[in-house]
């Protein structure tokens, strides 16, 4: 792809060699002739005068001598824009591996991809374009939103409900029971874990992180979160929209959380705790 098409695609402003092919993206120190990087910030941009780099995207009104540039006004979005018009992702051959069991009551959308030992029992509903890696479980009733990635030994258990664009990594378990137990006449009942998992559109979800079924209600994750790898989320939690959770956090039964919250890595949140929106805790 040349310079001068990436320019265009990003309503950027070119200043150099609009020809240069580009073939890839790299981090300002190890990129190369022919890959697209960005810098900003005072300390960055005196680097990048500097770089080998084929194209470096630059915030609006800058330019680097010597240096082939795009200025646009978000240079790390932009570099997303591009990096998905430079290698989009590998496209899957549709269709269900021989060693896949899918039951007969379960629901596959057009172009729908199901890997190696996936399990998809009764009732299930996977919509278009979903790819189900290798040793992927989908329970009872479970229902799988159009365009989903989820990625190999994935476990979603009965009805639990993901959205649309969902990607969801490897290892992570979504609607395993609640940690709810009544202490009566000298022992732990267990509590009825009767609810589901519901997970909105466009959420991320990292690897062997754990989203819990509500007790008598359900677990909402909201739209466009973000959840890091080894995440604990328990049971009647509701996530509001565009949250960032980081690494190794624990959230506590029937926490609360408003919208665009960004919490760091580590972090533990007690019981029934309500967190505003646009909260940064870390």
């Amino acid at each position: 792809m040349k310079v001068e098409d990436i320019a265009r695609l990003l309503d950027g402003q070119l200043a150099g060699e609009g020809a240069r092919e580009i073939r890839g993206a790299a981090g300002l120190d190890n990129a190369g002739p022919n890959d697209l990087t960005f810098a900003e910030g005072e300390r960055i941009l005196k680097r990048a005068a500097n770089c080998r780099a084929g194209c470096i995207l630059v915030p609006s009104g800058v330019v680097l001598a010597g240096q082939t540039t795009i200025a646009v006004r978000h240079p790390k979005l932009a570099l997303i824009r591009a990096t998905a018009a430079l290698l989009p992702r590998p496209a899957v051959e549709p269709g269900v591996h021989a060693t896949a069991v899918v039951a007969p009551g379960a629901r596959l959308s057009s172009g729908v991809s199901v890997g190696a030992q996936a399990v998809v029992e009764e009732g299930a509903n996977i919509g278009a374009r979903t790819v189900i890696s290798a040793g992927v479980f989908l329970g009872r009733g479970v229902k799988v939103g159009a365009d989903c990635v989820i990625h190999p030994k994935v476990s979603i258990y009965p009805q639990a409900r993901i959205g649309n664009r969902v990607v969801i990594h490897a290892g992570t378990v979504i609607g395993a029971d609640g940690f709810g137990y009544v202490f009566a006449e000298g022992r732990h009942h267990k509590f009825p874990q009767l609810g589901q998992v519901v997970i909105e559109d466009d959420v991320e979800i990292g690897s062997n992180s754990t989203i819990d079924r509500g007790s008598l209600g359900d677990t909402v994750i909201g739209e466009g979160t973000k959840i890091d790898n080894l995440v604990q989320i328990a049971h009647n939690v509701r996530v509001g929209r565009h949250c960032v959770i980081a690494a190794q956090t624990g959230i506590s039964g029937s926490v609360e959380i408003g919208d665009y919250v960004v919490i760091g890595g580590q972090v533990g949140v007690g019981d029934k705790v309500r967190i505003e929106s646009q909260a940064v805790i870390g």
